[in-house]
């Protein structure tokens, strides 16, 4: 099992395995093994592949943290309707208003 979030940022950015090895100098078989986490790159590499998916290094790794979300409500006729959820790496309580937050 790979950390990294290769083959998923591939997809995003619309490249091939090849296009990468070949930006980054190294063999398409390189790529193939580290997508399927048989080989981990050397922190030159790694800079290499970020620069070239145009992502910080820290975006190629997955992330082990499990994010709460916080609820995001719209208020509608005086209703709180619940739309979805904030999720952070960090959010401080009372920075967003919920539906019992009231308007000043």
């Amino acid at each position: 099992m790979s950390i990294l979030r290769l083959k998923e940022l591939l997809a995003e950015k619309g490249f091939s395995s090849k296009y990468l090895a070949e930006k980054v100098g190294v063999t398409p078989a390189t790529i193939s093994n580290i997508n399927n986490g048989n080989h981990f790159p050397k922190e030159e590499l790694l800079v290499n592949i970020a620069k070239v998916l145009d992502v910080e290094v820290r975006d190629l790794f997955k992330s082990n943290r499990k994010l709460s979300g916080r609820p995001i409500y719209v208020e509608q006729n005086g209703k709180y309707t619940k739309v979805g959820e904030l999720k952070l790496d960090r959010l401080d309580e009372g920075s967003v208003p919920g539906p019992d937050d009231k308007k000043e």
